[in-house]
């Protein structure tokens, strides 16, 4: 099996890290802005009817030769 490099670090990391050094608040900006958007409680009955009232795509609608049912 052969060994995987993990000493590589890219520009783009590079510069983040940086950033991160010369700016650490960014860290709770961070934290504070995934739980305003994404650590959010789920409802079950919420996700359940969502997932309910879907309705089915059609195959591909941007055809233009597709008139549908």
């Amino acid at each position: 099996m052969a060994e995987v490099n993990t000493s590589y670090v890219s520009d783009h990391q590079t510069w983040m890290n940086e950033q991160l050094e010369k700016n650490p608040e960014w860290v709770e900006d961070q934290k504070a802005g995934r739980a305003l958007w994404w650590d959010k409680k789920q409802d079950v009955d919420s996700s359940a009817r969502n997932a309910g009232s879907k309705v089915p795509q059609k195959p591909y609608p941007y055809d233009v030769n597709f008139y549908g049912e």
